[in-house]
């Protein structure tokens, strides 16, 4: 964009894209303080502003005494578990130790006969049962979670059927704020649309252009941040709508501009060659030759044995000359020769006013 600039005007160029980016940052920024404080604004809702509060506090009241409720009994039973399993394990060590003594004394007597038989079997007895009111506790403590846990699903199911009754309210509520909220940026980003298309379609050529462009993409970035996303879906119809509409407009707006310039080529191919030169701006005329295109028509610069063609093939300009002095081969729009730097007699005066960068 900026090689068939001079260094000085390449600097400017650059220097006037920067500005034009910080302008539009400025504007960007304060665009979206004025948008995110202006007043009527609706603030975000949500769906529990809308449940009927007579119904749904006792709700929650229940709710919470079960979760509480729930904490209390699963602590409970982790201590009856593990007093359980406290249980279990003595008597498993209990009933190996009397086995072990029971194989013993099984060789020398008989065992049923024996009072101190009796009195471990007893105890083993007493073991056990301490074990089974330790499960016991445990079973007991199950079934209170589980009639804890249904109580607390019909509390969810009532809470659910609630939340149903006021999805209505609420969708129609949430559409209202999205509509206002989109009407709201509408009404401020629309005009800056419009004034940003005007400055594009008549004040590209105005030496003010670098910040006329900077309010351009503050216009641009405004349209596709702050009000696209805010556009009603309506199951995605508007916006689907909406693409339609803009890709047409611009289609339109494609197709003119393309026969308008077909037209204006046309126009300029029925010049004279000189009355082409002089309408040519000197910078573009070299770029166009040094990317290998004819900068009258714009078409590829037919090759040669001996490299690009003196004059394009198409529009019959002339591209390529001789140096009256010293015979070298040169580009037609140089104002002097580059091997003898003797001028140009026969080029037109270049037109070598910068459009504004």
């Amino acid at each position: 964009m900026f090689r068939a600039l001079r260094v000085p005007e390449r600097i400017f160029a650059i220097a006037m894209w920067v500005v034009s980016m910080v302008f539009a940052g400025f504007l960007i920024g304060l665009g979206g303080k004025i948008v995110g404080e202006l007043p009527g604004v609706p603030q975000p809702m949500s769906l529990q502003e809308f449940v009927d509060p007579a119904r749904a506090a006792p709700l929650r009241s229940a709710r919470d005494s079960l979760m509480g409720m729930q904490r209390r009994t699963q602590d409970a039973r982790d201590i009856a578990l593990q007093a359980h399993t406290v249980a279990r394990n003595t008597y498993s060590a209990q009933k190996e130790s009397f086995d072990a003594w029971i194989a013993t004394r099984t060789a020398t007597t008989d065992p049923q006969q024996d009072p101190q038989v009796l009195s471990r079997t007893r105890t083993l007895d007493s073991l056990k049962i301490i074990e089974r009111d330790a499960e016991s506790a445990v079973e007991r403590l199950d079934e209170q979670l589980l009639a804890i846990s249904q109580a607390q699903e019909g509390n969810r199911e009532a809470q659910i059927e609630l939340e149903m009754a006021a999805r209505g309210p609420y969708e129609k509520a949430r559409f209202r704020q999205e509509a206002m909220t989109f009407l709201l940026r509408l009404a401020i980003t629309l005009p800056l649309l419009v004034l940003a298309g005007w400055l594009v379609a008549r004040k590209r050529k105005s030496e003010y252009w670098p910040l006329l462009r900077g309010f351009v993409l503050f216009a641009v970035f405004a349209f596709f941040v702050e009000l696209v996303p805010y556009l009603p879906s309506y199951g995605g119809y508007v916006r689907y709508g909406v693409g339609i509409v803009v890709s047409g407009v611009a289609g339109v707006y494609i197709i003119r501009a393309m026969r308008r310039y077909l037209a204006q080529r046309q126009k300029v191919e029925q010049q004279s060659e000189e009355e082409r030169r002089r309408s040519l701006p000197y910078e573009e005329a070299l770029r166009r030759i040094d990317a290998g295109v004819c900068p009258g028509c714009e078409r590829s610069v037919a090759k040669g044995p001996n490299g690009p063609s003196n004059f394009c093939v198409h529009c019959g300009l002339k591209l390529f000359n001789e140096c009256g002095t010293c015979a070298t081969r040169k580009n037609a729009f140089y104002p002097y020769c580059p091997t003898c730097g003797t001028p140009a007699s026969d080029r037109s005066s270049p037109h070598e006013e910068a459009a504004p960068l």
